[in-house]
């Protein structure tokens, strides 16, 4: 017996620092790394007298670098990556170059340093963005007179429509994102692209015929593609609100 009571005591001893630091439910904490937030999205939600342009896809090394510009008249609110690398110093980038944007007006802007290569490729993109809000505008701003736009016979030529890009909401779905850009040549839907789509046999396959489908109609009002009901549903969300972003 003498030789138990001190084995017990040293088991109990044992057990009191494992009770004592046993870690608190209520006292943990979890950090994750905090995720990039896009800037404001236009496209679809647009307020009387926004326009939204979508610079080119801009092909690089890193990934392809697409912006998106919202227009108050003519002073900039927004700009949304559409397409961007994967990749920390593009991330953390990002953010810097949208807040430059906003402060100077325009794509005079300092390149990050450690993201080179994106934050050219996003002042190319933002760039063809502001000149084609230009150009609209001018189209827009534009007025004739008798004198300007007839001959000595008094025969009188049309203006050019104006060529106008806009970019429709990006929807998830279960298959993968899908985005819609429309250019627009006045009010004639002349092209469509894919800004966004899943990568998937049936996608692929729908794709044309919804394009085709939409050069057609001139509206979303068109058929889904059998097969891709999903593809098809979010393709035609994305088309409508570039329609409704253009004509606000």
């Amino acid at each position: 017996m003498k030789r138990v009571l001190p084995v017990l005591a040293l088991t109990v001893a044992g057990l009191i620092p494992v009770w004592r630091y046993a870690p608190s439910d209520g006292g943990t904490t979890t950090t994750e790394a905090a995720q990039p937030v896009p800037a404001p999205a236009s496209s679809g939600g647009t307020g009387a007298g926004q326009t939204v342009f979508a610079g080119p896809t801009i092909d690089t090394e890193k990934g392809p670098v697409q912006v998106e510009v919202t227009f108050e008249g003519d002073e900039i609110t927004a700009v949304r990556m559409l397409q961007q690398p994967n990749h920390p110093q593009t991330t953390a980038a990002v953010p810097k170059l949208v807040e430059s944007t906003l402060e100077a007006q325009s794509a005079d802007i300092d390149t990050v340093s450690g993201a080179t290569i994106t934050s050219d490729a996003y002042k190319e993109s933002l760039q063809a963005a502001i000149d084609a809000e230009g150009a609209a505008a001018d189209g827009n701003n534009s007025t004739t007179t008798p004198s300007d736009s007839s001959d000595s016979s008094g025969s009188s030529e049309p203006a050019e429509p104006v060529s106008q890009v806009v970019a429709g909401s990006a929807l998830d779905t279960e298959k993968g994102p899908v985005q819609v850009e429309v250019t627009f040549e006045g009010d004639e839907i002349t092209a469509v692209r894919m800004l966004q789509q899943p990568n998937h046999p049936q996608t692929i396959a729908a794709v044309p015929q919804l394009i085709e489908g939409t050069l057609e109609a001139q509206s979303a009002d068109i058929d889904t593609v059998s097969g891709a009901t999903i593809t098809s549903e979010a393709y035609k969300v994305s088309l409508q609100a570039a329609i409704d972003a253009k004509g606000a």
